[in-house]
């Protein structure tokens, strides 16, 4: 029963290693897409904010190519005021003609810093209301041009929903910010900035993008659908590894009793050769005295002289054949196969195929055995077979007590020069009466039983050098000890 657990811990284990690697795969590709998402829509706004700053510059410099000459009568017929009609982000244009003087310092200040850089700068830079002033200086006449940033934004041709978009879009100048697009700036999960110049050395601002990607933004959906695609396959396979092992556990129960049935059947052929040895030598012994009583007759006899021969001739034949069937049904020499053996793994292996034996009788053994492996000499088979039987035998007696007292114990010790393997029941246990005759061939106390288990499981630990003995278990059942020579160590 811990092994199917373990078992199960490694499968559920394994479920949550590859269902995590799955989901942060998924995960991160969805975090490269919104970046990607993110990067584009900053680059598009980036490029549509150089296009109307550069726009300020041209209209600027087509105002200083086109401007017509002074009219001292004070004609009203300047182009330049007719520019916030075509222009909606220019809130006024101001002109200074030659002679004429900026009633503002930094407009006189800008100008001369136009007339040396040969450009448009900026004069005044108010964020908080959202305007700033371009002056250019030309001749005769210079110009200043007040400009409302919100106006300026292309919103038409606008990448985002200005109003539900997350990505929250600014301008930087000087320590001042103004907010284009507010977006939905959160305190957890991961932040991707944007930050780059406008294309124009006359109106540096900084275009600056933040994206906040919360955790309700990962694909909870795929990544759900991928943990039960997972634990689906992940159960398919340990269906077909359970299939695998039964079929493996089967194939080896099989041979199991193929191996117990041709032991059995050289038991029970042993046995019928010894009982009818006996009643053979008898009658050729009778029948050699007879030929010699007959001898003494008158010679009338000799008709039944010649049968006595030929019955005498009959009974060696018969004993010839029954001496070939037990050296043919013999088993081989155990003690001349023998190798080293850890009882640990012999004795796992063999609650491992009987495994659905204790959970139909509802029966968890308890397996007692020291850390250090216990090597003992004995045949692959033979020890498989006899620990087989020991087990099954008890599982048997464990029947015939209630579900709730069934004790299947088994205890793995060194004693000395010996590994002995102890199967403790808490069954009905052994009669008094019937102790000492267990070990009899043909001895049996259950219906429909040969009575050659046990025997020949006492037979074959003999074999290979080692003893099988029976107890009674207190409080109650019987124990069986299984002793085997330990191997040498290396």
């Amino acid at each position: 029963m811990l092994h199917a657990l373990q078992r199960r811990l490694i499968w559920v284990l394994l479920w949550c290693a590859v269902t995590a690697l799955g989901c942060v795969a998924l995960a991160r590709l969805q975090l490269t897409q919104l970046r990607e998402a993110f990067e584009t829509d900053a680059r598009i706004v980036h490029r549509l904010l150089s296009q109307r700053v550069v726009q300020h510059d041209a209209v600027m410099a087509t105002l200083a190519l086109l401007q017509a000459a002074h009219d001292p009568a004070g004609s009203s017929a300047q182009p330049e005021q007719r520019l916030a009609s075509v222009y909606p982000q220019f809130l006024g244009v101001r002109r200074r003609d030659h002679g004429a003087l900026w009633p503002q310092d930094n407009l006189r200040a800008a100008e001369e810093q136009s007339r040396q850089s040969r450009r448009a700068v900026l004069a005044d830079v108010d964020f908080s209301r959202g305007r700033y002033q371009l002056v250019l200086s030309a001749e005769p006449a210079s110009y200043a041009l007040l400009i409302d940033l919100r106006s300026t934004v292309p919103w038409s041709e606008w990448p985002m929903q200005p109003d539900t978009s997350p990505v929250r879009v600014t301008l930087e100048h000087a320590g001042q910010s103004f907010v284009v697009q507010p977006g939905h700036i959160g305190s957890d999960g991961w932040r991707f900035d944007f930050h780059k110049h406008l294309a124009t050395p006359s109106q540096p601002f900084d275009v600056v993008a933040l994206r906040q990607v919360g955790w309700r933004e990962l694909p909870w959906g795929r990544m759900l659908a991928w943990a039960l695609l997972v634990a689906g396959a992940l159960a398919a396979l340990m269906t077909l590894q359970r299939q695998r092992a039964g079929r493996r556990r089967a194939e080896e129960l099989l041979r199991l009793g193929q191996v117990a049935r041709l032991n059995t059947l050289g038991e029970l052929a042993a046995g019928m050769a010894h009982e009818l040895n006996q009643p053979l030598t008898a009658v050729l012994a009778n029948t050699q005295a007879a030929n010699r009583l007959l001898a003494e007759e008158p010679p009338e006899l000799a008709t039944a002289r010649n049968a006595m021969t030929q019955a005498v001739e009959q009974a060696r034949r018969a004993c010839d054949v029954v001496g070939r069937l037990r050296r043919a049904v013999e088993r081989p020499d155990l003690a001349g196969q023998v190798q080293a053996i850890v009882l640990q793994d012999a004795v796992r292996n063999a609650l491992y195929l009987l495994e659905p034996e204790c959970k139909r009788r509802h029966v968890e053994p308890q397996l007692e055995a020291s850390a250090a492996p216990i090597s003992v000499l004995a045949e692959p088979v033979a020890l498989e077979q006899i620990i087989h039987n020991l087990l099954m035998n008890a599982l048997q007696a464990l029947e015939q007590v209630p579900a709730r007292e069934r004790q299947l114990r088994v205890t793995l010790d060194a004693e000395g020069t010996l590994g002995v393997i102890s199967v403790a029941d808490s069954g009905p246990g052994i009669a008094a009466d019937v102790l000492p005759r267990i070990f009899e061939p043909f001895f049996t106390t259950r219906e429909a039983g040969l009575g050659l288990g046990l025997s020949l499981c006492e037979t074959l630990a003999t074999g290979m050098g080692g003893s099988l003995m029976a107890a009674h278990n207190a409080p109650r059942g019987a124990v069986f000890r299984l002793s085997l020579p330990l191997a040498a160590k290396p």
